[in-house]
């Protein structure tokens, strides 16, 4: 079996200080990014989200407007014969927005390769860490650590909080409105696009290419 290519990356401690190297899978961190895979997969994403609960109610379902309003012929004015008609104010509504449901579905394998493009996009962005112990949960802390590492703008930050090793983080990070914390394994297109920096931790990378290659 042949082995796999990877890239080298350096590893950082929460000061900065650099740690060591960690070998990135290329089938994972490195592909070509599909934008046309991506691009699908974030309408994806935006569309199952959307409820499709907005409703309006058409002539048929407007309460009254049971009477002929005024006889057909003689008075100068239009015929009508209803005052629910959508000509009136109160009326129905012509092809107004019924329940509906907006997702659809992509091929598991499609799904990857969207990832795969996302991370690979995000290449020069992403900072890997060995992990975010926070002594304690202060937002004052998290921002030092930001500090060190450099980072700025949207900032994605992809660890296992429950982990011991990142204990506090989600405490110190959440007063925060620029970060945005998430779980190796609810990793997504729409939060890696929209990030400026990406923050992962060691085991995070080793998850998610275990997850994707």
């Amino acid at each position: 079996m042949a082995k796999a290519k990877t890239q080298e990356k350096e590893i950082l401690s929460t000061s900065g200080e650099k740690l060591g190297a960690i070998s990135l899978n290329e089938s994972v961190f490195g592909v070509e990014p599909n934008l046309h895979v991506m691009h699908l997969a974030l309408r994806r994403q935006l569309n199952n989200a959307r409820q499709g609960s907005a409703c309006a109610k058409t002539r048929a379902e407007v309460r009254g407007g049971g009477r002929k309003p005024w006889k057909q012929k003689g008075t100068g004015r239009a015929r009508a014969g209803s005052l629910r008609s959508p000509l009136f104010a109160g009326g129905g509504v012509s092809f107004g927005p019924k329940p509906r449901d907006y997702s659809f579905s992509m091929p598991q394998k499609a799904r990857q390769l969207a990832l795969k493009s996302a991370l690979s996009a995000r290449n020069e962005q992403l900072v890997v860490v060995k992990d975010l112990a926070i002594a304690e949960p202060k937002t004052k802390l998290m921002m030092s650590v930001l500090d060190s590492l450099k980072v700025a703008g949207k900032i994605l930050i992809i660890a296992d909080v429950k982990a011991a090793e990142n204990n506090n983080l989600e405490l110190a990070a959440r007063n925060i409105p620029s970060v945005k914390l998430l779980l190796p394994s609810n990793l997504n297109v729409k939060d890696l696009l929209e990030a400026d920096s990406v923050i992962v931790t060691e085991s995070a990378v080793n998850e998610i290419t275990e997850r994707l290659q």
